[in-house]
């Protein structure tokens, strides 16, 4: 065989590297959440890498009021990596900030299980990452129906039937 010819390169797959700094109440596993996060990219996801910190009220509360102003500790929070030149290799997607504390107070006001609200605020965080947002109704209804997707490949019912509400990321 020709060396040449070996067909397209082998493209990695994300790089989730996570950090737990807070599990309490209870955090899923890092492969989890890379499961989650590495669907949740989809093909943008290829030659990436993405930081996932789990932290407690305290972290989330100063992260939430040092980059949106909103003095309270919140699920989840999304910061995407500035732009990189495309040879930059693992290419930084960002970084999500996750509080178990309020991610457990969630679920448990939402009658959810903890694995399908940790997985729709990883998929949530990602998505924000992607450039998905919901400040205005067109876009909200565009990042809901793919959460809903992703979430329904997972096993996981649709967040989005008993929940009204949720947090907004910067």
């Amino acid at each position: 065989m020709n060396p040449r010819s070996r067909g397209p390169r082998a493209v990695c797959p994300l790089t989730v590297d996570v950090a737990l700094a807070d599990r309490r109440p209870w955090a899923p596993s890092a492969a989890r959440l890379a499961q989650w996060a590495t669907l949740a990219a989809g093909p943008h996801g290829r030659a990436a890498e993405l930081a996932v910190r789990v932290v407690g009220r305290r972290e989330s509360r100063r992260l939430n009021r040092t980059w949106r102003g909103q003095d309270h500790a919140t699920n989840v929070l999304s910061f995407p990596a500035d732009s990189q030149p495309a040879a930059v290799r693992p290419r930084p997607l960002g970084d999500l900030v996750i509080c178990a504390a309020v991610v457990a107070d969630e679920a448990r006001l939402q009658g959810k299980t903890l694995a399908a609200h940790w997985a729709h605020m990883v998929v949530h965080g990602v998505l924000h990452l992607l450039g998905y947002d919901h400040e205005l109704e067109p876009a909200a209804q565009r990042m809901e129906r793919r959460e809903r997707r992703l979430l329904a490949t997972l096993g996981f019912p649709d967040p989005y039937l008993a929940d009204t509400t949720h947090e907004a990321t910067p």
